[in-house]
């Protein structure tokens, strides 16, 4: 399909995967004040940068980054709509109503139903669920979920991780008698539904001192509230603390304050005694349950569960989270890990299609923006393959299919450029939107592509800075070799739970070289395995880099090179040693 040659761009995108990434480091905390919160916490002022880098400033705020504590959880009370929430849902309970937990059919969505699921089974056995089908249906209410409510006579929706811009379906159900409770954290219009409550702390008017919970967070918080008032035992809520973990993973929501608290103990219970459908989950990836952690549940246990959604149902996530016999989990995994197999096979075929698509197009090689649009692609793969695309073409990408007669899509975006707000600005053309700043969901009439392409390509040219096309490595702080010592290693291994907000610390490390024992591994070289010394051969250590065989050359020169690298253990044959874990290479600046 080709488009308007109005406008054009020099193209900084081709041969991406080729290109040097930039080096950032982050700007050093005051010295002064890393020097006194190292003397305080009686730790390296290295770390003592590392804390102030994540705004940790005091020995209390220390406390509470190292030692989460359930108590450390905010008063659920305090989110707006709290009140009539808890009020409307214990009324239910109490009259015997019919009660129908509603999600959407992502990791986040069928992870909170199946949380408010088993936590109302505690309670009551007039209740079910419902996830939305992906194709009839798409994201969020739908009318059909409405319909199906009246028709088994449930008076009482509680919709989880949608429902904020759903006024009209909202409208709709109250017009039937059903009322709805919203338990959401996208970014809300001006107008709220008319719901019976409304949960989402990114309501202008919501006093919830943290924002960026999941939307199984913001079940969890009204499950927790409901607990209060009834001053009920609240290990029944904590013993699905799991559920919490793996949206917050997966949702891709920071975690820092109360989200961090909410994973720490979501792990604690993975690496334990999580559900048998999490348990089945993990057993079925091949990790090893004690030492999972956020990327884990990101790169293992994610993909499965969304996989459900994608390629079947998302309902047989829930089935698989909700059981509590280990036969029925089992069978469920099997289904869900099949479903797997297939949408990484869809996903590879359509990878391969939009590449190709790009790589056709003139107007689309010199844009600032992908957005492409194939009928025949499957929609439960075009978020997935929207951020393999920027993987090659870095850039605001949005990957549209048809869906109903309409083109409906996902987008992905780059560090630092809110893809929501781009999106926004061109809602003249669109039909339906929603989302978060790195991912959004859209449909419009196919006979509006062109002309969204257009729009959507000048708003990021216009918005867009030169730096956010071209992709970056960050480091947090340039070290020494002789700054690598275990306890440096313990107390960076106590910062986790890692992920946004609190990424696993990254480091530079400048004027180091070969000590004889650099050399490409793997089948294919295409890996390398590494031997550093420092310039003047006082300290050593080794080091594994992925997809890096490429810089054995500058390696083994002979010359001095720089590492970005991570510091991990390696365990060989019972023995445990620091290693690193390099991230990119690149050749020392001569002064």
């Amino acid at each position: 399909m080709n488009f308007p040659k109005s406008t054009r761009y020099i193209n900084h995108f081709l041969l991406l995967d080729a290109m040097e990434k930039r080096w950032e480091i982050k700007a050093l905390p005051d010295e002064a004040k890393a020097t006194e919160l190292a003397k305080q916490l009686n730790i390296n002022v290295r770390i003592a940068q590392l804390l102030l880098q994540r705004g940790i400033r005091t020995f209390e705020e220390a406390k509470l980054f190292f030692r989460p504590e359930l108590t450390h959880l905010h008063d659920p009370f305090l989110m707006a709509d709290m009140h009539k929430a808890v009020d409307r849902l214990s009324m239910a309970i109490a009259n015997n109503e019919k009660i129908l937990v509603y999600g959407d059919y992502d990791v986040d969505g069928t992870t909170a139903v199946a949380l408010m699921y088993r936590f109302l089974k505690g309670f009551t056995s007039h209740l079910a669920y419902y996830i939305p089908d992906r194709y009839a249906e798409g994201y969020g209410i739908s009318t059909i979920g409405i319909d199906y409510a009246t028709e088994h006579n449930f008076n009482l929706i509680i919709a989880l991780d949608c429902g904020i811009k759903s006024q009209a379906k909202i409208d709709y159900a109250n017009s039937l008698g059903i009322d709805f409770i919203i338990c959401d954290h996208h970014r809300p219009d001006e107008t709220l539904p008319n719901a019976i409550a409304v949960l989402d702390p990114k309501r202008t008017d919501c006093p919830y001192p943290y924002k960026e919970l999941s939307g199984c967070g913001i079940g969890f918080k009204l499950a927790q509230a409901f607990l209060i008032q009834q001053d009920g035992d609240m290990e029944q809520l904590y013993n699905l603390m799991e559920l919490c973990a793996i949206s917050i993973a997966c949702d891709i929501v920071p975690i820092s304050g109360e989200n961090r608290v909410l994973a720490a103990f979501g792990l604690k219970r993975i690496h334990n005694n999580p559900v048998p459908g999490i348990a089945t989950l993990i057993e079925l990836s091949g990790a090893k349950p004690e030492s999972m952690d956020i990327s884990d549940l990101v790169f293992k246990i994610g993909p499965r569960i969304n996989a459900a959604g994608r390629i079947g149902h998302g309902s047989m996530a829930v089935e698989l989270m909700v059981t509590d016999q280990p036969e029925d989990s089992l069978k469920h995994g099997d289904s869900i890990n099949d479903h797997n197999v297939v949408r990484k096979e869809i996903d590879e075929e359509t990878t391969a299609q939009a590449l190709a698509m790009i790589e056709g197009d003139s107007w689309i090689m010199a844009a600032k923006s992908t957005v492409l649009y194939n009928p025949d692609w499957h929609k439960g793969v075009i978020g997935i393959v929207a951020s393999r695309v920027i993987e090659k073409y870095y850039r605001p990408t949005i990957l549209l299919t048809e869906s109903h007669g309409m083109a409906a899509g996902s987008a992905r975006s780059v560090r630092g450029f809110d893809v929501y707000d781009a999106i926004e600005a061109c809602s003249d053309l669109l039909e339906q939107f929603g989302g978060h700043t790195y991912a959004a969901g859209l449909s419009l009439k196919t006979e509006n592509i062109a002309a969204f392409r257009e729009k959507f390509d000048a708003i990021v040219s216009a918005t867009i800075t030169p730096e956010q096309l071209i992709p970056s490595s960050v480091a947090d702080l340039e070290i020494e070799l002789t700054d690598i010592y275990s306890k440096f290693y313990s107390i960076i291994k106590q910062m986790a739970p890692f992920g946004p907000a609190n990424l696993n610390p990254v480091f530079v490390i400048k004027n180091v070289r070969n000590g004889g024992n650099s050399r490409r591994v793997g089948a294919d070289l295409s890996h390398l395995k590494i031997d550093l010394v420092n310039a003047d051969n006082s300290a050593r250590i080794g080091g594994i880099g992925f997809q890096l065989g490429h810089k054995a050359e500058l390696v083994l020169s002979g010359q001095p090179f720089d590492v970005m690298c991570q510091i991990d253990e390696n365990e060989f044959r019972g023995n445990v040693e620091l290693q690193l874990k390099i991230k990119d290479i690149r050749a020392t600046e001569l002064k």
